[in-house]
């Protein structure tokens, strides 16, 4: 029977690597309290979530301009709490708005064969959090990449050949 684990709100939330560029593998990781939930993802995965992030953010700010609470995000702590014990593998996330708690619910969902119920994570973080965490999944993902502006030929060294 598949799982639906809640953390709400979360007391951390980041995306982080572990390994060398072109061998790197993603987590999406989050907290609350003493549990700690470490979900893998794609890199792709990873850069569509901050993508998302900042569309929907833009879009909250438009349609609910009050409730912004900063205009500057104050600093957290990005990096991975370690162990980082994966509960599984992400197959597709989305986000949601819940506007009487003004939280943004990422909900992440196992990858499983299509005939069987996969494990679900729902991360309920705040408009700053999510701010933070744009240009971090940003700098996370550029940071695999190679690109020597004084050399013809630069290798990008993400595992992939081209």
């Amino acid at each position: 029977m598949a799982r639906h684990i809640e953390l709400n709100p979360v007391s951390h939330i980041t995306v982080g690597v572990i390994g060398q560029p072109g061998e790197r593998t993603f987590y999406l990781q989050g907290a609350q309290g003493t549990q700690t939930i470490s979900l893998k993802v794609e890199k792709e995965q990873a850069n569509v979530l901050g993508g998302s992030f900042d569309s929907l953010l833009k879009e909250l700010d438009e349609k609910y301009p009050d409730r912004s609470k900063t205009e500057e995000a104050v600093w957290m702590d990005m990096s991975l709490r370690e162990p980082v014990e994966e509960l599984f593998r992400v197959g597709n996330m989305g986000l949601g708005y819940n506007e009487d708690s003004d939280q943004i619910v990422l909900v992440a969902y196992e990858l499983v064969p299509e005939d069987e119920e996969p494990n679900v994570v729902s991360f309920w973080v705040s408009r700053d959090q999510a701010k933070l965490l744009i240009p971090h999944i940003q700098g996370i993902v550029r940071s695999g990449r190679f690109f020597d502006p004084g050399n013809e030929f630069s290798p990008k060294l993400n595992g992939h050949a081209h």
